[in-house]
């Protein structure tokens, strides 16, 4: 649709993860909860893990089977792969040239050089000031407020950096998403291969 639309449109791609996302999302879900006034219905016990995770976010995982209600990941994982998967096929057959992808792991890790990339993608100035400016004010630090890694658990900005889901995902929840997204991890470069 885009490409109909608006035929000279530049589209970035962010993939990130889908493990992290799935924690991302789950954290979302949990403070759009409509006991904090948002709009999520959570169930008791999707709470009490939630209250659980906020005291003790180790405790919970060595001990509380996790943070995902049953059936949950694995649902998310399906949509993980069809959404990612589908962008990622179609984004170049229907927009060519003006696609392109970026994954979030490589923003983190090399933000002046992605950055860069991506404004010359965009045709606009991608000179050192001009990446220096994105950079700085885009920066973790500036809009949470906080180091990149201090979680803040209540916030939207929860704790800025990647592989987090190895902190989060117990046993039983990495073969889960690897069983339903596996194939894809691979071909991101998240996974090496099918075995664990």
């Amino acid at each position: 649709e885009i490409a109909a639309v608006y035929p000279e449109a530049k589209v970035i791609h962010i993939i990130r993860d889908g493990r992290d996302v799935a924690v991302s999302t789950m954290h979302h879900i949990w403070n759009q909860a409509e006991d904090r006034g948002g709009h999520s219905r959570i169930t008791p016990a999707q709470r009490e893990k939630r209250e659980a995770y906020w005291k003790d976010p180790e405790g919970l995982i060595r001990h509380g089977g996790g943070i995902f209600p049953d059936g949950w990941l694995r649902n998310y994982a399906a949509q993980w792969r069809r959404r990612v998967g589908r962008t990622v096929e179609d984004g170049p057959s229907l927009l060519g040239e003006n696609y392109a992808e970026v994954r979030y792991e490589d923003l983190l890790a090399r933000p002046e050089e992605e950055t860069e990339r991506l404004l010359r993608f965009l045709g606009v100035d991608a000179g050192e000031e001009a990446v220096r400016r994105c950079v700085e004010s885009s920066g973790f630090e500036r809009s949470a407020g906080r180091r990149r890694g201090e979680e803040d658990a209540t916030s939207r900005l929860r704790k800025g950096i990647a592989g987090d889901w190895r902190n989060v995902f117990t046993p039983e929840d990495r073969r889960i998403f690897k069983e339903a997204a596996g194939e894809l991890l691979i071909r991101l470069g998240y996974e090496r291969d099918a075995g664990w």
